[in-house]
């Protein structure tokens, strides 16, 4: 798969514990990115952070150490983002969608 060098970076900030018919929403996101062939996504569990409630999710408290801030990145042409974006909307029901500019400096799959 060739990238074009300006694609667009989507990011997507969810709890851990957001489910949508039972399942995590980041699990969801990243199998639904790949079904949809974009390029790849990522699922990053933060340590520590804040949303629209202003309650904070760290792994330091013992009882908030569930839910903590999941990131998802995803990187792909923006056309392809724009596709993915009404089935994100479907699923994401709290959380923040961010979509920048990123340049794609590299983009490779070993092949041996």
């Amino acid at each position: 798969m060739k990238l074009p060098e300006e694609a667009k970076l989507l990011r997507i900030f969810i709890g851990e514990d957001d489910k949508h018919d039972g399942q995590p929403v980041y699990q969801l996101i990243v199998e639904e990115a790949r079904r949809f062939g974009l390029a790849g996504a990522t699922a990053y569990r933060g340590i520590l952070g804040f949303g629209a409630h202003s309650r904070i999710h760290s792994n330091k408290i013992l009882r908030l150490s569930q839910g903590l801030p999941m990131v998802v990145e995803i990187v792909d042409s923006k056309d392809k983002i724009e596709d993915f974006l009404p089935w994100l909307d479907s699923v994401i029901k709290e959380g923040l969608i961010t979509m920048e500019k990123a340049q794609v400096i590299a983009y490779r799959h070993n092949v041996d």
